[in-house]
């Protein structure tokens, strides 16, 4: 039976605020399945939605949890370690703008941070299977990402010890994760270690190839790189498990490019943007992950600096629905029928 991609859905984690309906995963779940969301992608370290310690230990609190969204018309597409997983591997010029992201105990103090946030991790990995859910979507974090312009020289080694202390952080997780029967998928972005394709294939090098060592696919990175995305699908689908559908535009002028000069996002020559608006060729990209069958779930990640977020949401699902793929179960083609006959393939083409 063919199967196909699910969706859409949304990631909750930029929409969450201190009023209602965002300050509850009742509230949140009935505004998502209102725009007509089929799914909502949970973020693990608000404990307004999720509370991570009991879905790690007790079946009954995500029996509660999948009761909720099933009640308001949704399921849970997968769990967000993304703030965990950036903690994993902090560069020390990141220390006190991530520190901000814990609790007061862990402040100033890298060792017991980067500790906490693999113990988080790791309980993701529980939560989910609790949840019955495959897939969660993280970061890598960055110990390397400060040196990525090769000037001032990189000493030799610097890269591959960054990326072998990266892997040495990250497999024992991967195992966790392996004992549960999840996948993370990575969101490769500007800021973590594993960015594009290439540092992707150095880190998954490092784990030896770690089955649960994925992809969370998301273009509007790859647009800001210049990167082609759509070859990218071609490449590496097989490790995507996961797709955050963001759009972006990218306006270079004769002031400013990739780096767009320190500038604010509404001043950058490359901008996250809502759906629609941007300069990301999702007709294309649904093809291509429907072609490799990709069977996970779309969801809407929003992130725009100038549309009401409000408006990106409504927006946002019958973009989604618009542009998946029903797959097809016989060819348009396929109007001979029959099984195949020897004799007359030799007929047709003159072969005594």
């Amino acid at each position: 039976m063919t199967k196909n991609m699910k969706g859409p859905g949304i990631f909750l984690a930029q929409f969450l605020g201190d009023e209602a309906p965002f300050n509850s995963l009742e509230g949140m779940t009935k505004w998502a399945a209102n725009y007509g969301y089929k799914g909502v992608q949970i973020p693990v370290w608000d404990k307004r939605v999720f509370d991570l310690d009991r879905a790690a230990t007790s079946q009954a609190y995500c029996d509660e949890i999948n009761g909720i969204c099933a009640d308001n018309g949704v399921e849970i597409t997968e769990l967000s370690t993304h703030m965990l997983g950036q903690l994993v591997a902090v560069h020390p010029a990141y220390d006190l703008q991530f520190d901000g992201l814990v609790p007061e105990e862990m402040q100033n103090n890298p060792k017991a941070r980067q500790q906490w946030a693999i113990d988080g991790v790791k309980k993701a990995a529980k939560a989910s299977r609790n949840l019955g859910l495959d897939v969660t979507v993280s970061f890598t974090g960055s110990l390397a990402f400060p040196y990525i312009y090769p000037w001032p020289q990189r000493p030799d080694g610097l890269i591959d010890e960054a990326f072998t202390e990266l892997a040495k952080r990250w497999h024992p997780i991967f195992d966790e994760y392996e004992e549960q029967g999840v996948d993370i998928g990575f969101e490769l972005h500007p800021g973590e270690d594993v960015f594009d394709g290439i540092t992707f294939e150095m880190f998954l090098d490092k784990v030896k190839g770690h089955k649960r060592c994925t992809i969370n696919y998301d273009p509007s990175h790859f647009l800001l790189q210049q990167l082609d995305y759509l070859d990218f699908i071609d490449i590496y689908h097989e490790r995507i498990t996961a797709f955050h559908v963001k759009d972006a535009e990218f306006t270079p002028s004769g002031r400013q490019g990739v780096y767009s000069g320190y500038q604010p996002w509404l001043n950058r020559a490359g901008r996250f943007r809502s759906l629609g608006d941007g300069h990301v060729d999702f007709s294309g990209i649904f093809s291509r992950l429907a072609t490799h069958g990709y069977e996970g779930w779309a969801v809407l990640e929003w992130e725009c600096c100038l549309k009401h977020p409000e408006d990106g949401a409504r927006e946002g699902a019958p973009f989604i629905a618009d542009h998946m793929i029903r797959l097809t179960e016989q060819a348009f083609d396929d109007f001979a029928g029959g099984e195949t006959d020897r004799a007359a393939l030799k007929k047709m083409m003159g072969i005594d």
